[in-house]
């Protein structure tokens, strides 16, 4: 034995020469790297009947699932932390509840917790600088955008006519609705051909000119990947009716039945069954959306590398990255077994259970990464309805190498409401679910922050409906967005404060999911009640035309419009907002540049203030040079301002006169 290996190890450090020590430090980190890779989840034991409450808890769909249930039942988290009910064993629970919810609910419960035997491992590794979480988003829906032909649909050359105020709105990258050839029963929802542009929206030279518009101005263009499911018109579905013994009839979830009713009691999330009969071939075939949206087979090895191969060749055209259409449901359980009667009442949807969260997916996110998206350094975010935050760290880690992120839906509606609900919106709730996730996802995550797209009707009309604070609120919301820790999203005409629309009749409806839920309530209310409640949650809201100028039709085509609009286009449009220094979309502007150009509004760390305090949401953004305070009134009521101390330096506010308490919905963005 040397020396050296006898020395203390005070001593044994001073043999380490000076010029190592960089060495040393790059095997460290190599070291934690790899240990990162390998270790960053643990695995737990299959949760039984002897599980404990804490248990469940613990495992990340059991997290979500509970967490939901106790927003749902305006519970505190603090209810599952009590040590009693913690540590009930799950057949007391059962016990106590079989004749409310029965045993064949948990035993759907238990089989699908058991999918998931890891759960995230959070280490404070700092966040890792990427594009996509520097950049402001902007959804358009090109249907509605703008129409440079006069045949009342939004096109890719109106687009292209638009870049230029995009860019100077400030936004970085541009997320396209599909544009994909379709039949447009769910208006571009249902491909028809993925290699082909939508006739209406223009050619592909069309595409390859407005790809090269965005980059040349310094923007990046991500596209909308709709792979749950193909049109029943796609080549694929067209051969596997003719032909049942082609290769095809395996893209499709194709099922007999015993008797002459659907294989399964799933329903469809655009009213009735999910299944349609083909005499033909005597079988079912699944659809979990439209009667033309055919759910296709994923554990079938050839649809993976079909769609791979297509996702590839849209990035080698230069596209930057994809949305991915409600990806989380691409794994269903193997069988297509019925849904659990009790779990369809309480979510509206039968079959759920069986492939939200199913056993594959983490599966075939990780092969699309590694497969297509991975060789580009393509950028992807996942629409993921019913996941929570545990499930949403597992699909987006960096670790995990799944997808980038994904878009949450549990802050859309408070608890104890759907879509369709017809109430007012408390903006409490919404500073509670931010600050869980700016304090809990972890810098291995990232969020995605949003409040408006394709398929949800216009916030502030959720929040308040009263004309006269339309201006403040609109303008509150876009400071919240742009000053939390995540990428934002602004979808078409948020930017200028745009309201739900006054919609006549049903007849004004083009959505499929409004249509058929109208024929659906209108068999058992009065047209009346049925128009209504499809009214308070109708996607048309967001799908009417983009609102340029005064002019007529809203400057959106000088044709008739494929969807009505109403008269707030005349004093709510673009052209009169560029004039107006103090409105919405100027606010906007600013607030977006001045995010830029504050790397601590990015990467800065997040701390709230004054959590408990209602209608009152005030927090800090903090980076390693520059320190910023955000101060916001969710009301509709005046109340007492914090006492600010010295050394605070108004930026922006969505008042132009300061004032002693904060104003109803007021908001304000100060230096430190």
């Amino acid at each position: 034995m040397s020396d050296k290996e006898n020395l203390p190890a005070k001593e044994h450090r001073e043999y380490i020469k000076p010029e190592n020590l960089s060495t040393i430090k790059e095997r460290a980190e190599e070291l934690v790297s790899q240990m990162t890779e390998d270790s960053f989840y643990m695995k737990q034991n299959k949760l039984n009947y002897n599980s404990k409450i804490k248990d469940i808890y613990a495992n990340p769909i059991g997290h979500d699932v509970l967490y939901k249930l106790l927003l749902q039942l305006n519970k505190s988290e603090k209810l599952i932390r009590n040590p009693i009910i913690k540590n009930l064993p799950l057949k007391t629970v059962v016990a106590l509840t079989k004749k409310s919810l029965g045993k064949d609910f948990f035993d759907v419960l238990l089989e699908l917790l058991n999918i998931e035997s890891e759960h995230p491992y959070t280490l404070q590794k700092g966040i890792e600088p990427k594009w996509w979480k520097e950049v402001v988003f902007y959804q358009i829906y090109p249907r509605s955008f703008m129409d440079s032909n006069g045949d009342g649909i939004g096109d890719l050359k109106g687009i292209i006519s638009k870049l230029d105020y995009l860019k100077e709105l400030g936004v970085d990258a541009i997320w396209l609705s599909p544009i994909y050839d379709s039949p447009n029963d769910d208006n571009g929802y249902d491909i028809r051909d993925y290699y082909a542009i939508m006739g209406e929206f223009g050619t592909m030279e069309d595409f390859d000119r407005l790809l090269e518009e965005v980059h040349n101005r310094g923007m990046k263009l991500i596209m909308d990947l709709v792979v749950n499911h193909t049109s029943d018109e796609h080549p694929w579905f067209q051969e596997a009716i003719k032909n049942p013994g082609s290769k095809y009839k395996e893209y499709y979830l194709f099922q007999k039945s015993k008797d002459k009713n659907p294989p399964n009691n799933w329903t469809s999330f655009f009213s009735g069954p999910a299944w349609n009969y083909y005499k033909e071939l005597d079988e079912w075939a699944l659809h979990l959306f439209s009667k033309k949206q055919m759910d296709l087979n994923w554990d079938n090895e050839n649809v993976r590398k079909d769609i791979q191969q297509m996702i590839s060749w849209w990035l080698s055209k230069g596209v930057d990255g994809f949305r991915l259409d409600v990806i989380n449901y691409i794994s269903k359980r193997e069988g297509l077994p019925w849904g659990n009667k009790t779990v369809g009442e309480l979510m509206g949807y039968y079959g759920i259970e069986n492939y939200y969260y199913g056993p594959n997916l983490h599966k075939y996110l990780k092969e699309i990464r590694s497969e297509a998206f991975e060789p580009f350094k393509a950028f992807s975010v996942g629409e993921t309805p019913g996941v929570g935050m545990e499930m949403s760290k597992l699909l987006t880690a960096d670790y995990r190498q799944e997808l980038d992120m994904v878009f949450s839906f549990d802050h859309l509606e408070t608890p104890g409401h759907v879509r369709f609900n017809d109430y007012e919106y408390d903006l409490n709730y919404l500073k509670e679910y931010f600050i869980h996730w700016m304090e809990d996802y972890g810098d291995a995550c990232w969020m995605s922050l949003f409040y408006e797209n394709h398929d949800n009707p216009r916030m502030i009309s959720k929040v308040n409906k009263n004309p006269a604070y339309r201006k403040p609120l609109a303008k509150l919301l876009a400071m919240i967005q742009l000053t939390l820790k995540g990428t934002p999203f602004i979808f078409q005409g948020q930017e200028i404060g745009s309201v739900n629309k006054a919609f006549q009749s049903a007849t004004d409806l083009r959505d499929v999911e409004s249509i058929n839920l109208y024929k659906e309530l209108i068999e058992k209310s009065s047209a009346e009640d049925a128009f209504r409640e499809v009214l308070s949650g109708s996607r048309d809201h967001a799908r009417t035309p983009m609102q340029w100028s005064d002019k007529k039709n809203a400057g959106f085509t000088e044709g008739i419009p494929w969807i009505v609009t109403d008269e707030d286009y005349k004093q709510w449009n673009v052209e009169k907002q560029l004039e107006n220094e103090d409105s919405v979309l100027n606010f906007y502007r600013q607030l977006i540049q001045f995010r830029k150009e504050h790397k601590a509004l990015i990467y800065g760390s997040f701390e709230a203030v004054n959590k408990k305090r209602k209608d009152s949401f005030t927090y800090y953004r903090r980076g390693e040079k520059e320190e910023f305070y955000v101060e916001c009134n969710l009301s509709s009521n005046t109340i007492k301002r914090n006492t600010l101390a010295s050394g605070y330096e108004l930026i922006l506010s969505n008042y132009s006169e300061p004032a002693k308490d904060l104003r109803p919905y007021e908001a304000n963005l100060y230096k430190v």
